[in-house]
Order: structure tokens, then sequence, then C-alpha cells
């Protein structure tokens, strides 16, 4: 059952009001280089303003899943999740996450509009604070391709092994390699979908998938193609761009980024259904403050992704530490985004359990 805007605001400001909100907040997120830029953005400005401690957890890979167990058990742990948009979604319409009135929740911009008006069409969901617009595309070891031959562009040279021979990596789960397998295999960018939604559409992208799988490794955790990469167990691998960029710019490392077809998708916000009024106050003055205009510019100095409100992205700078502009290394960059793929986050919320177990099942045989 899901709590009705009202009953939410009455709640925290009772709650608020009575000094009476948790002190100790568990917040789930990804892991690596992205949490980090949320621990120098987000957490500690905020723990330095209220006294909170933050404990972090790495299970947002497992969000939808972990969500439904600690529902059905009746013991909620978490108090923010950082969901994709899709799973979002999904925990949204099975009643796992709370609703939010991004006009009452959320902070306005600077100049007064309205928090529904600054993050516009990136409102995906009723339950949804969008933080990051990233991409998912891939990594490639500059020191492997072969000579003679130009570097990779894109999405489709993972699928080239006789150019680029060498292992691959790639993530456990259908979101992106399906649309990417259709895309390499000729089925023009506005078909992706409706063929995906046939028979023979995912025949035809496992078929494609098939041809690279046993050069292929598969990763769950986000911290893993980056490992790969560094170690260089693989020559080409997809992962998320912000860790690449740390691994370029701040690291050093030989690797270069392939663009061409990265996936576009949203990150951010969700409280989980079932705190105690308590801890519900605390997790919406956290996500206000977290989502401010500022927090999310300031997230852009740590890594490589743009921040989903309007008024955030002429504050968009330099990188903290290095003092390089952050603009060039953004996924939405006009020299980046040639040629991209949205990710349909309704699409999959609707067909992600199917797929997944389809995709499980294929990985095994």
């Amino acid at each position: 059952m899901k709590v009705t805007k009202t009953t939410l605001l009455a709640s925290a400001v009772a709650a608020i009001a009575g000094g009476a909100m948790a002190e100790e907040m568990t917040i789930v997120s990804w892991g690596g280089a992205y949490s980090k830029s949320q621990l120098k953005a987000y957490h500690e400005p905020y723990s330095e303003k209220t006294g909170v401690t933050i404990l972090n957890d790495d299970s947002s890979p497992e969000g939808v899943a972990k969500l439904r167990a600690m529902n059905e058990a009746g013991n909620v742990t978490w108090d923010v999740v950082d969901l994709e948009a899709a799973d979002n979604i999904r925990a949204c319409d099975e009643g796992l996450i709370i609703e939010i009135d991004p006009d009452v929740h959320l902070a306005p911009a600077p100049d007064g509009t309205p928090a529904s008006e600054d993050f516009g069409d990136q409102l995906v969901s009723p339950c949804y604070i969008p933080t990051i617009v990233y991409s998912t595309t891939f990594g490639y070891r500059t020191d492997m391709v072969p000579e003679g031959v130009d570097a990779p562009t894109g999405a489709c040279d993972v699928f080239d092994l006789e150019k680029y021979p060498g292992k691959r990596a790639l993530n456990k789960r259908p979101i992106a390699n399906m649309e990417w397998a259709l895309l390499c295999d000729g089925v023009a960018y506005e078909d992706v979908y409706d063929t995906l939604e046939t028979e023979e559409g995912i025949e035809r992208a496992l078929a494609k998938l098939d041809t690279i799988k046993d050069q292929t490794i598969w990763w769950s955790a986000a911290a893993e193609p980056v490992q790969l990469l560094a170690d260089g167990e693989i020559f080409m691998g997809s992962t998320y761009n912000g860790r690449l960029f740390s691994m370029i710019v701040e690291q050093n490392q030989p690797v270069g980024m392939a663009w061409d077809w990265q996936m576009f998708d949203l990150d951010g916000w969700a409280i989980p259904a079932g705190l105690s009024p308590e801890r519900e106050a605390r997790a919406l003055d956290y996500i206000r403050f977290s989502s401010d205009t500022q927090r999310l510019a300031d997230q852009a100095k740590y890594i490589s992704y743009g921040p989903a409100r309007k008024s955030s992205a002429p504050l968009v700078d330099k990188h903290a530490d290095l003092g390089i502009d952050m603009a060039p290394h953004m996924p939405t960059d006009p020299r980046n985004a040639k040629n991209t793929f949205v990710n349909n986050y309704e699409w999959w919320a609707d067909y992600r359990d199917d797929l997944d177990a389809r995709f499980q099942a294929w990985l095994s045989q």
C-alpha cells in the first residue's frame, strides 16, 4: 500500500518539529568512484551540517530484489537507496518505495523555479529523485590495440573478434547488452525495442551475443570490469563512463573510451516504504539536501556524470582535485554523444523480470 504524500509530509513535519529524526542512516549505492563522489558532494557536508552518521552499503545492483526481501520480512534496514530509473519504476509500482512530491519535498532552484520544472522529464517515476545522467559505454586497453588497426570507437567493436582479439567484459544482465546486440546486427535504432518484444527478436539478440560468449567475462559488480581493464585481463569491457574517467584521467591508466552507442540512463534516490516516521523524516531531509542545485553540481567535481537538474548544469566547473574542465568528459558533451542510445526505462520496467530469467538461462547454457 502506497503512502500518500499528505501522510508522508505530516509525519515528516511532526518528527522534525519534535526533534525526533534518526541520527544514523544507511545509504545504499554502487561503490567505487561513484560512491566516493556522493561521499564528497553529499554525505560529508550533510553529516557536518546535521551530525548524522551515514553508513554506506554497496548493494544497489541488487536493489529491487533486496527491497522485496526486506518488505516481505517486515524489516527495512535501508534509509535511502540509489536506483537506476527502470528499477525505480518497478519498485514504485510494487509499493516498495514511497512517492515523492518534488514541489513539496525537494528544494526549488535558486531562482525559485519549482523542482518539478527544474528536473522536468527526468522525473520518470512518482517515487524518483533523479541525481545524475550517466552512460554505460566501453573502455579498451590502448596498449592492446593491434598494430596498424584503428582504435575501437563504440559498442559494435566488441563483436569484432577478428579485428580486436581478446577477452571482453559485459554486465551479467540483459539491459544494454540486448539493445547493442540488435543494433550491431543491423536493426535500426528506432526498431530495437519493438524487435525485442518478439520471440524472434530475443533469439536474434542472443544469437549475436553467442558470437562472443566464450570470449566474455560476465560482471555483476561495477568494480569488476575496471579491475579487469587495469590488470590487462580483457581488451574491452562495458562499464560506467564515470569509472572510466577515473581510470583514464585520475589514475593515468592505458585505457581509452569508445563512446559510440553509449547507453544513456538515470540514477537517483528512492526511500524505502515501511520506515518509522523518524527514519522517514530523516530520509526526506537528506534527499532534499542532496538533490538541490548546488549539491548536484558539486558531484560533477568528482565524477563525470551530468547533474539531473537544469539549474545545476551552468554550475558544473572543474575537477575538485585536478583542476580540469569537467564538461568535455560528460556523456552529454556533443563530441561524445554523436550516436547515443537512450534507455527506455518504462519498457524495461515492464519486461525486466521476464528477460532477466531468459538471459540468465542463456548464460547457463
